[in-house]
This record gives structure tokens, C-alpha cells and sequence, in this order.
């Protein structure tokens, strides 16, 4: 069986994260969407509230969702994934992600990355973004975020959709 592990924060899944699923999907028997906690971003909803979110967004899909506390090239070995799959949106993603890749391979040279590019129209989504304009107007993202997603922000801005 080929497994992959698509790691992030995922605070919360974008439709850029689950396009980019979708298409790690179909090139893999299982991909597994390893949600960790990174305290250091100060995630905006709980891992439990995030790996829900996920869950959600996965019928018909061959994935499952995790959590980890651990390194991602660890973790990967743990449950039996051989690539790491990451989102690429802009040249300004690379460099911290080729440092990334180049790191994993030196804490293990067996585990592959795989870099993927959402669609077109879902190249600027990032979380962060959505966070930062739900806080104003939830509705005004909602063709970039599962609609669990935007009801989840809109209730915790106290927003009205």
C-alpha cells in the first residue's frame, strides 16, 4: 500500500488544502492529513476542532485524519507513509519549504516530499488569510473554505452569514 501524510496546522482546512488533497488522493492508496497542534502560530479553533473540521470534508475520499506532536519525517514513519506531501501556492512558500524538504531528507532520506499547487483560483487562499477577513465578514470567503468551515468562523467572530 502506498501511503502518504499531508502534515500542517490545517486552522483551519482551506479549499486549497482540500484540492490538494483530492489530487494526493488520487495518486496514492492512502493519505493520511496529519493535523499538529503548533502552539507557535496560536491556532485560532483546538486540534480536536480542527481534525472535526477535516473530517468533515472527507467522504469519497481515501484519507483519514490524525493528529501528531512529533516530527512530520517521524511521524510518517510511524504510520507507514514514504512521502510527505505539502501545498505550494507562490515563490514565496518555496524557500521555507525547500528548507523543510532538505532538512527531512537529513533526518530521513527514505521519506519523499511531494509538492503540490492547488488550482489556479485557490492560489492566494492560507488560513491565515481567512481567519484575518472572517473577522470582519465570514461571507465574503466562503467560495474559498468548506461551508463548515465558514460557519465554524462566522460562530467564533460572533458573526452573522
Amino acid at each position: 500500500m502506498r501511503r502518504a501524510l499531508y502534515p500542517g496546522t490545517f486552522d483551519p482546512v482551506t479549499n486549497g488544502h482540500l484540492d490538494i488533497l483530492q489530487r494526493a488522493c488520487r495518486m496514492f492508496d492512502e493519505v493520511v492529513i496529519g493535523v499538529a497542534p503548533n502552539t507557535n502560530k496560536k491556532p485560532l479553533f483546538t486540534v480536536e476542532e480542527r481534525i472535526d473540521l477535516i473530517r468533515v470534508n472527507l467522504k469519497g475520499l481515501n484519507a483519514r485524519v490524525e493528529t501528531f506532536d512529533n516530527l512530520a519525517v517521524d511521524f510518517a514513519r510511524e504510520i507507514g507513509a514514504t512521502v510527505l506531501i505539502r501545498g505550494l501556492r507562490a515563490v514565496s512558500d518555496f524557500e521555507f519549504e525547500f528548507q523543510m524538504t532538505q532538512m527531512n531528507r537529513e533526518l530521513d532520506d527514505e521519506i519523499e516530499t511531494m509538492f503540490l499547487m492547488p488550482v489556479r483560483r485557490l492560489f492566494f487562499t492560507s488560513s491565515s488569510l481567512m481567519k484575518q477577513i472572517s473577522q470582519f465578514d465570514p461571507k465574503r470567503v466562503a467560495q474559498y473554505i468548506p461551508e463548515n468551515v465558514l460557519h465554524a468562523l462566522a460562530q467564533r467572530f460572533n458573526k452573522e452569514l
